[in-house]
C-alpha cells in the first residue's frame, strides 16, 4: 500500500507541488497564519511527501543570501549603536529648524540614499518621527509626508544589489544555478531609472496624497520612550556659571524643561536668562539611548534616590503595576528609594508628559521607570509586586567614539564588493568581526538585530522553489506559457516577468516571490534561448518596487498604522506609481540591456 503511495507521489509530483504550491497562495492571502509558518509548513509537506529528500533540503542552508542578509542587519544595528543614525537625523532637523519644506525634500533623498545601503525597514523607523516632526513645522499632514517616506525608501532598495533582502535573494538562486554572481552595482544603472520616474511621478501625484489630520496618535511618536530626567551639576563641571544654552550634549530630538535649585524651578522664557550653579537639577526630557550614554560618561549625576553609583551597578527596566499602593503620590516617596539603595533616572509616561519634575511627578499606573541598582536592589525590584517586568533595559548607551570604525566597516563591505575583490558575503562576515571584536556592538545584541522570520522564510521559499525545481514543476510552467512567448518579441517577456513579480509582491512577501520565480525565469530564458540576466533584473525590481496596498511592502505596513491611512490611500497612489515606475524599468531595461 506505501509502495504504491509513494508511486502514485512520483508520477505526479509535478501537479501534487503545484496543487501546494496553490494551498500556500491561498494561506498568504488568508493571513490566518503568519507568513513564515505557511512557508515553513509548505516546505515540510514537500519533505514530508518525498518530492523534497534529505539532502536537497540541507543543501538550501548553503544559500549565501540569508547569511548576507543577516550580515547587513548587524552591520545596520552597529551605525545604531555607535550613534551614527542618531547624528544623522540630528543634522536633519537641525537644518529643518531654518528650512522645513528644504528638509522635507532632503528627507526624502537621504531615505533613497540610504535605502541603497542599509536595510530600508530601520531606514524609514529612525526618519519616521522626523517626518512627523516637520509636518508639525510645516502645518502639513503627515499623511503627505510617511507615505512618499516609504516609496523614497523602497525605491533605494532597487539601486544596488544590497538594498534590499529581495535582491540578495535573487542573487543567490542565480549563483546557485552556475550563473556569475551580480555585481552590487550592476542593477544601478536600471534601478537609477526606476529611482527617477517613481520619484517624478510621485512629485506629479502629490495632489492625491490625503490632507487629513491622523486620527490615531495623539502623541507624537518622536518622544515615544522618552524619559523625564534631571542631571544634577557637579564640582568643578564646566557648565557651572554658564546660561542653560550652553549645554551642547542634548539631541535634537530631546529637550530643557527647567531647571531646579532648592525649592526654586525655573521654566519657560526665565531659562534664557539663568546661569548655572553646582548642584543644579538641569531637568530634561530625552531618549533611552542619550540618558544611558550620559550615564556611562559619569560626568552628571542622574535622577534621584540614595547611594553612589557603584561598578556593579546595572539598569532595571519596570512599569508600575495598577495596584501599586503609591499612586498619587510623587514619585520621591515611592516607597522602594527608601528602602533599597536604587535610584531613579528616568519616568516615560506614554501619550503624556509626566511632570513637573522627577520627584514631583504623580505616579500612575503603567508608568516607565528606569531604576539604577546593584545586584541585590535589581533582585528586591523584580520581588516587588507593585512592578511589573523588572528586567535589566534593553536601552543602551550610544558608543560614539567607535562610530567611525562601523562606518569604515560598511564603507569597506561596499567597497570591496563593488571593485570584486571579494564576494559581499565574506567581505560582510569579515566586517560582522570587526564590529564585534571593537565591541562596536556586543554580540547579545548583534543577534537581536537579525530579523528572524526574514531569514527563515528565506530558507522555506528556497526549498520550496528547489521542491518545484525538482519535481518538474518548474518545467511543466514553462511549458505554458513558452508557444505563446517563443515567438513573441523580448519587451513581451521583460514586461510579463516585472508586472507578474509585481502583482504577485503586492499580496505575497517579496522575497517569497523572488523564490519562487527564479527558477522560472531563469528555465523559461533557457528554453527560449534568450539572455536570462535583463529578464533576472526585471524580476529583482518588479519583485521590490510594489507601492499599491500597505501589504505589499514592510515599510508600506509601518507607515500605514503610523499615519493613520486607509487602505485606498495606497491604491490611488501605488497604482499610478506601480505603472509609471513599471513601464519606465522595463523600457530601460529592453533599451540597454537587451
Amino acid at each position: 500500500m506505501i509502495e504504491a503511495v509513494r508511486a502514485m507521489i512520483e508520477a505526479h509530483q509535478a501537479a501534487l507541488s503545484l496543487l501546494i504550491l496553490a494551498a500556500m497562495f491561498v494561506g498568504f492571502l488568508m493571513e490566518r497564519l503568519p507568513a513564515t509558518v505557511i512557508a515553513v509548513l509548505g516546505a515540510c509537506t514537500y519533505l514530508a511527501l518525498g518530492i523534497l529528500d534529505a539532502e536537497a533540503v540541507y543543501s538550501v542552508f548553503s544559500n549565501s543570501a540569508p547569511i548576507v542578509i543577516g550580515a547587513m542587519f548587524v552591520l545596520s544595528g552597529a551605525l545604531i549603536r555607535t550613534g551614527v543614525i542618531q547624528r544623522v537625523a540630528d543634522t536633519i532637523m537641525a537644518r529643518a529648524e531654518k528650512r522645513p519644506r528644504l528638509a522635507i525634500v532632503e528627507v526624502l533623498l537621504g531615505a533613497l540614499v540610504a535605502s541603497a545601503f542599509l536595510n530600508n525597514t530601520p531606514v524609514v523607523v529612525v526618519l519616521l518621527p522626523i517626518m512627523i516632526k516637520l509636518a508639525d513645522v510645516t502645518g502639513i499632514s503627515a499623511k503627505k509626508l510617511l507615505m512618499p517616506l516609504s516609496i523614497a525608501a523602497v525605491l533605494g532598495g532597487t539601486l544596488t544589489l544590497i538594498g534590499t533582502s529581495t535582491n540578495l535573494v535573487v542573487d543567490g538562486i542565480v549563483r546557485d544555478a552556475g550563473m556569475p554572481r551580480f555585481g552590487i552595482f550592476e542593477i544601478t544603472p536600471i534601478g537609477l531609472v526606476t529611482a527617477a520616474s517613481g520619484m517624478i511621478g510621485l512629485a506629479a501625484m502629490w495632489w492625491l496624497l490625503p490632507s487629513d489630520r491622523p486620527v490615531k496618535g495623539d502623541a507624537d511618536p518622536a518622544d515615544a520612550h522618552h524619559y523625564l530626567t534631571e542631571l544634577i551639576l557637579q564640582e568643578g563641571d564646566e557648565l557651572i556659571g554658564e546660561r542653560v544654552d550652553a549645554f551642547k550634549g542634548l539631541p535634537r530630538s530631546g529637550r530643557i524643561v527647567g531647571v531646579r535649585r532648592g525649592s526654586v524651578t525655573v521654566h519657560g522664557a526665565d531659562l534664557e536668562r539663568w546661569t548655572l550653579a553646582e548642584g543644579d537639577r538641569l531637568i530634561l526630557r530625552v531618549d533611552g539611548a542619550t540618558l544611558l550614554t550620559w550615564r556611562e560618561q559619569g560626568r552628571f549625576r542622574l535622577g534621584i534616590g540614595g547611594g553612589e553609583p557603584a561598578d556593579d551597578d546595572m539598569v532595571v527596566e519596570t512599569m508600575v503595576a495598577p495596584t501599586h499602593p503609591s499612586i498619587g503620590q510623587r514619585l520621591a516617596d515611592i516607597p522602594f528609594l527608601q528602602r533599597i539603595r536604587a535610584r531613579i533616572i528616568g519616568i516615560d509616561r506614554p501619550a503624556h508628559e509626566a511632570g513637573p519634575d522627577l520627584a514631583s511627578v504623580r505616579i500612575r499606573a503603567a508608568d516607565r521607570l528606569l531604576v539604577t541598582g546593584g545586584p541585590r536592589e535589581v533582585e528586591a525590584l523584580r520581588d516587588n509586586p507593585g512592578l511589573i517586568g523588572a528586567d535589566l533595559s534593553r536601552t543602551r548607551a550610544f558608543r560614539r567614539r567607535k562610530a567611525w570604525i562601523a562606518i569604515l566597516c560598511m564603507a569597506g563591505v561596499v567597497s570591496l564588493a563593488a571593485l570584486d575583490v571579494m564576494p559581499i558575503g565574506v567581505a560582510a562576515i569579515i566586517a560582522i568581526g570587526v564590529i564585534l571584536a571593537t565591541r562596536c556592538i556586543d554580540s547579545d545584541e548583534a543577534w537581536g538585530t537579525i530579523d528572524g522570520d526574514v531569514l527563515v522564510l528565506i530558507f522555506a521559499m528556497l526549498a520550496v522553489g528547489l521542491a518545484l525545481e525538482n519535481s518538474g514543476a518548474v518545467a511543466m510552467m514553462v511549458g505554458w506559457v513558452e508557444p505563446a512567448l517563443v515567438d513573441a518579441p523580448r519587451w513581451v517577456l521583460v514586461f510579463g516577468i516585472y508586472f507578474f513579480a509585481l502583482i504577485l509582491s503586492e499580496l505575497l512577501s517579496n522575497n517569497a516571490v523572488a523564490a519562487l520565480m527564479t527558477p522560472v525565469t531563469l528555465a523559461l530564458a533557457a528554453e527560449l534561448g534568450v539572455d536570462p540576466r535583463p529578464l533576472v533584473i526585471a524580476l529583482m525590481i518588479g519583485a521590490s518596487a510594489c507601492f499599491a496596498t500597505p501589504i505589499g511592502y514592510q515599510t508600506n505596513t509601518i507607515v500605514y498604522a503610523a499615519g493613520d491611512y486607509r487602505f485606498v490611500d495606497f491604491v490611488k497612489i501605488g497604482v499610478p506609481l506601480n505603472i509609471i515606475t513599471g513601464v519606465s524599468t522595463c523600457l530601460a531595461i529592453v533599451f540597454f540591456l537587451t
